[in-house]
């Protein structure tokens, strides 16, 4: 029994090679055969371009990150709380083993 993915791929398989022959039989043996060439081209420059400028465009509309100097300033804070509050917690459960003795 073949698959749902396995039938796509066949059918990407055989659409790939019916334009294969088709794009040949344009650019050799038709009298358009300078658009065959034209055509791609533009299509490549077209979609290079365009990914060009989506990359431009998310670069200008990103904000810049936190400088490295503040992310290790707050690191630097939670530690600290995070240690202040880990050495407090001994002191308060070592009080309510006292308070239940």
């Amino acid at each position: 029994m073949v698959s749902k993915d396995q039938a796509i791929g066949v059918v990407i398989l055989i659409m790939s090679i019916l334009v294969i022959i088709g794009y040949i039989y344009w650019l050799f043996f038709t009298p358009w055969s300078w658009w065959a060439v034209v055509v791609p081209v533009l299509i490549g420059v077209l979609v290079v371009m365009g990914i060009l400028g989506w990359i431009g465009w998310t670069m200008a509309t990103t904000p810049p990150p936190k400088p490295i100097e503040e992310i290790a300033k707050e690191l630097e804070a939670e530690t600290k709380a995070a240690e202040t509050q880990q050495a407090q917690q001994p002191q308060q459960e070592s009080g309510k083993k006292e308070q239940t003795q």
